[in-house]
């Protein structure tokens, strides 16, 4: 017995010149479709074949823990990617640290022990390197000229499960992301290429096959929001952590916290900002206090360049600034005052 809805669909699809029983989703697509499907499987199949060679497992073995009383217990795993013939590889800070051992698994099944070669957790980058015959080494893009909205390709090894492929696009470029040190990296990538954890360090690759960002984040609970650090990046990075193994930076010794301005002050003063960073702390014997900061003093000007944030003086703290007599405009209640910092080199890590 034939079903009511059954005749009243069925009139309709013959009445639309559709035969009963075929569905509105499984019409086949048009040429055109077909054709943009196919150019979308062409660009990623191309990715992938040329970077997946690449890409290499990370093994970690974390170095003793002291509560525990032994060595060699399991660290984790992570991604990275072969950037030079020579066997340097790139991948996360926050794989690699507390690594007592590293193991590289290749692409073609080989395993090789890897050397740390510089580690810089305030832009979560890593350098590892491994000696083995036949690396093809992945291309460094120029992440200056990436767009929003087009193909983002990420390979790496999630959950452990060995190189696997995600597709997306670029979502938004300039973004920042907070870094476990504590530090701002400014010109995050943002992609709906699916990661989870395990691609940390992996590429973030373009049609050409060409890496523009690190793979380094995702939000839990949430969808399509992943990040990749940029690869100009991760270009500067590298080469200063296989020349120096650290990233050197500027060190003023002082504890501050972000504050708002008084208007007055602001006009009075002509300043270029309406918030500074107020002095909490200043460390004994450091740059700050030989140049005489005091607690309460809020700082401005750095250098010449307005600074009303901690991050914007984490940016002007950089390796140039390392032993150079700087400028330093601060307000001591109610005056403005000028004083001369010679900023050191940071010890503390990141």
């Amino acid at each position: 017995m034939t079903d009511a809805g059954d005749l009243i669909s069925s009139d309709i699809f013959e009445a639309d010149g559709v035969h009963a029983g075929s569905s509105i989703a499984g019409q086949h697509p048009s040429e055109h479709d077909q054709e943009l499907l196919d150019a979308y499987s062409r660009a990623v199949i191309a990715a992938t074949e040329k970077v997946s060679p690449s890409v290499v497992h990370i093994v970690v073995t974390a170095a003793q823990d002291n509560r525990r009383e032994r060595s060699g217990r399991p660290g984790g795993s992570g991604s990275g990617f072969v950037f030079t013939p020579d066997g340097f590889i790139l991948t996360n800070s926050h794989v690699v640290q507390g690594a007592e051992r590293l193991e590289v698994a290749s692409a073609s099944g080989n395993r090789f022990e890897a050397q740390l070669i510089g580690d810089d957790p305030g832009t979560d980058l890593a350098v590892i390197r491994i000696h083995a015959p036949g690396l093809v080494a992945a291309s460094l893009g120029d992440s200056q000229f990436v767009r929003v909205g087009q193909l983002a390709v990420a390979i790496g090894n999630p959950y452990g499960f060995e190189y696997t492929v995600t597709a997306g696009v670029v979502s938004a470029l300039g973004r920042s992301l907070r870094s476990r040190s504590g530090r701002l990296i400014d010109n995050i990538i943002q992609t709906d290429a699916a990661l989870n954890p395990g691609n940390s360090g992996g590429p973030l690759v373009t049609s050409r096959g060409e890496v523009i960002g690190v793979n380094t984040a995702m939000i839990l609970l949430a969808q399509g929001l992943c990040f990749a650090i940029a690869s100009n990046t991760a270009r500067f990075v590298a080469g200063r952590l296989i020349r120096d193994g650290r990233i050197r930076r500027g060190y003023l010794g002082i504890g501050g916290q972000n504050v708002p301005l008084m208007r007055r002050l602001v006009r009075f003063h002509n300043l270029p900002a309406e918030s500074g960073i107020l002095v909490i702390s200043v460390e004994r014997n450091s740059p700050a206090e030989r140049a005489g900061v005091r607690e309460g003093d809020v700082i401005v000007e750095f250098g010449g360049q307005s600074v009303d944030t901690i991050d914007a003086l984490h940016r002007l703290l950089t390796e140039s600034q390392v032993g150079v007599r700087t400028p330093l405009t601060l307000i001591r209640q109610p005056a403005l005052q000028r004083l001369e910092v010679i900023p050191e080199e940071s010890k503390a890590i990141g």
